[in-house]
């Protein structure tokens, strides 16, 4: 934005309609202005700024400005030079000139990531940074700026200027306080409150939280990891039961944090809590779990988290910032895979789980699958009282809450053989639904028998024999290279899928081998007959393949596609490009997201006899998921090159002049390159027009059980 005049009014209304439509390489539309800029190292951290103050402290866009130039005097000489605000931010409302500047940001580009993690900076080891941001903010000559903040996109420090006998001073401190209504010119009266998360900021808190315990402390990824989920764990029930006030032990004073004895005074309140935590939730948690972090660790941790309302948090937010911590953390060699977000979204737009119907992952890694599922109730509720694209009001915050508790606890099952995804997985449904859900620790594929700690519960809540589920969503572990060869597994497949198929000399048709049975079976194999096995008549199957399973010639692959065709209607089949997996998993494989409803006996029956109807299949190739082989994002491009923009209105609750509103901000953004969201609503019209196949479930009640060979 152009710089504003002193006695200038401020920018154009939020309102106005974005003058940017397309975008050159290498450009970005200003959060601020809406102007097309380009994207440089530094900017990027800019724009994550400006809308992380929009998002979180309830700034509005108008009074922020980029690159607001203030006069700087130098001490103890005649001579002045300016200096730039890369963000500046004033009197709501006011024109954009120093006498209303409160407060002031500077951006830097984001250091360079080696193989190692980049270790952050405490505010003693930052000072000539700090020092750049009090010349910024002034001292007699500006007093009513406030606050300083200077982040580089990894380290993040924050000045407040206080006024005493002597003349401004500047003091160290964790965040920002939410400022209630307007800024004084030489103090602030600030009512200090709990703020929503924008996804991105979160992302940035969760990320340094477990750099520094890796990067600081020493500790080993994974164990770095665990001891951040204490602490977000006991950041959630201290939330709970202090109901969301500031004044729960999950806290930092205002000066605590760089203070011997405010962070030690920090670490005895927080250990405490942990023990309460561990006392509430014995089945997640062991006797012997502590927290062992250093008091200066705990302190910093305690200073990013404590300000966000985790609870009134958007579940999207929420979501993406755990998923991606704990997917770059927990990825194991056993063939776990985690599963892409755009295909996990697709995969729950596609079966739409109900409120009253049970959602199983049979393999739930870090429960991708299970926090779609609540994402996917949330927006449904949203859309039908017409709010969705508005931020919950509190009463809604509480009320959704409410029945995504109730939902995990009664219909959200999942269960995994790798006992820490298990512990990630309940972690991540409390985070969402302020409860540890139904995650059960065992193998799937030997189920019901097995010695696992989950067994005896999973048998009685989600049994094989009376299936109970109607939704099972799952990505099961892939390859030849970790074969299931224990009998007392395969045992059980013995009737379907476990055997030893060929072809008829004579007739060239598949058929099984009454001689021999095969020693050993790829696990995803299995997994479709278990899938089928486990939901109801009716219910419905959505699952990640290899291409080989529906498209090889040989026998094996042939007799299990008949065993689909047999057991299943095939609802759907959308191929993705290898470019999937690359980027989640490093692993290279062409993979197919098969959509299934279980039949019933009768249609079983009807099958074997010939007399089943013919019916259309939906099928998709998607081309582009949104980002490359490296992980970048893809964007949409005209004929010319240029990236394709599009206006986005976004309902966002602001805090102007001390006052609540929720009202509409206009941006222009670039078009992601990606063929899901598409497909999901073709398939939307495709069963406009073709409704599922088969018996309903909801209208029809069961009409026998038992998948045959």
């Amino acid at each position: 934005m152009p710089q504003q005049p002193e006695d200038g009014a401020g920018p154009a209304a939020e309102g106005s309609a974005p003058k940017v439509t397309a975008l050159k390489e290498g450009q970005v539309v200003d959060y601020i202005s809406g102007d097309a800029i380009k994207e440089t190292e530094k900017e990027k951290v800019r724009q994550r700024i400006a809308r992380g103050l929009v998002h979180e402290h309830g700034i509005d866009p108008g009074d922020m400005q980029r690159d607001f130039s203030v006069t700087i005097s130098e001490e103890g000489a005649k001579r002045k030079r300016s200096k730039k605000a890369d963000i500046a931010i004033f009197e709501s409302g006011a024109p954009h000139t120093t006498a209303n500047l409160r407060r002031v940001v500077i951006c830097k580009q984001e250091p360079k990531r080696g193989k190692n993690v980049v270790k952050l900076r405490e505010p003693d080891q930052a000072r000539k940074d700090l020092e750049e941001l009090q010349e910024l903010m002034g001292n007699e000559d500006r007093p009513q700026c406030a606050d300083g903040m200077w982040t580089d996109g990894v380290d993040f420090f924050f000045l407040k200027k206080v006024f005493g006998d002597f003349g401004a001073d500047f003091e160290d401190r964790s965040d920002w306080e939410v400022a209630d209504g307007t800024l004084g010119s030489r103090t602030v009266a600030s009512h200090q409150r709990l703020r929503q998360a924008d996804p991105e900021m979160l992302k940035i808190a969760f990320r340094r939280c477990h750099n520094y315990i890796h990067g600081n402390e020493g500790m080993p990824k994974d164990a770095a990891f665990w001891q951040f989920l204490y602490l977000l764990f006991a950041k959630m029930y201290d939330e709970r039961v202090s109901h969301g006030s500031v004044h729960g032990r999950f806290r930092t004073g205002l000066k605590e944090m760089f203070d011997e004895n405010g962070r030690a005074a920090i670490s005895k309140r927080v250990k405490e809590l942990f023990e309460d935590v561990k006392s509430e939730y014995k089945d997640v948690f062991k006797p012997t779990d502590e927290i062992t972090l250093s008091d200066r660790a705990l302190a910093f941790i305690v200073s990013e988290l404590a300000p966000y309302d985790l609870i009134g948090t958007d579940v999207d937010a929420k979501g993406i910032a755990y998923q991606e911590l704990v997917g770059t953390n927990l990825r194991g060699d056993r063939g776990q895979y985690f599963t892409p977000r755009g295909a996990v979204n697709l995969m729950v737009e596609m079966l739409d789980p109900k409120e009253d119907e049970t959602v199983l992952d049979p393999t739930c890694g870090t429960g991708g699958f299970l926090q779609a599922t609540l994402k996917h109730l949330h927006h449904t509720w949203k859309k039908e009282a017409g709010t969705l694209g508005f931020p919950d009001e509190k009463e809604e915050r509480e009320r959704y809450g409410d029945k995504l508790k109730s939902y995990a606890e009664k219909h959200l099952f999942g269960s995994d053989f790798d006992p820490f995804l298990v512990r990630a997985t309940t972690m991540a449904i409390m985070t969402l639904a302020q409860t540890t859900g139904n995650v059960f620790h065992m193998d799937s594929l030997a189920f019901p028998r097995g010695h696992l700690a989950g067994v005896e519960a999973a048998k009685e809540k989600i049994p094989l024999d009376k299936p109970t589920v109607d939704v099972l969503l799952t990505n099961p572990p892939f390859g030849a290279d970790i074969p299931v060869s224990d009998e007392s597994v395969l045992g059980s497949f013995r009737n379907g899928i476990a055997r030893s198929w060929g072809r008829n000399k004579e007739t060239g048709e598949v058929e099984a081998s009454t001689t021999s049975m095969p020693s050993s079976m790829a696990p995803e194999q299995l997994f479709i007959q278990r899938a089928i096995e486990w939901v109801k008549p009716g219910g419905r199957i959505g699952i990640v393949l290899p291409n080989g399973i529906l498209s090889n010639p040989g026998p094996t692959d042939e007799a299990i596609r008949r065993y689909i065709l047999r057991n299943c209607w095939v609802l759907a089949s959308v191929e993705l490009p290898v470019e999937t997996f690359i980027v989640d998993a490093n692993v290279n494989i062409l993979t197919t997201l098969l959509f299934l409803k279980r039949k019933t006996r009768q249609e079983i029956q009807n099958h074997d006899l010939g007399t089943e109807k013919t019916y259309p299949v939906f099928m998709a190739v998607a081309e582009k998921v949104g980002f490359d082989r490296r992980g970048n994002d893809l964007y949409k491009r005209e004929p010319n090159g240029e990236i394709v923009v599009e206006t986005e209105v976004v309902m966002e609750r602001l805090r102007i002049r001390g006052k609540e509103v929720t009202r509409p901000l206009t941006r222009s953004k670039k078009v992601i390159d990606n063929d899901l969201p598409v497909i999901a609503e073709k398939y939307r019209e495709f069963r406009a027009k073709y409704p599922v196949p088969g018996v309903d479930p909801r209208t029809a009640g069961s009409a026998g059980t038992g998948a045959g060979a």
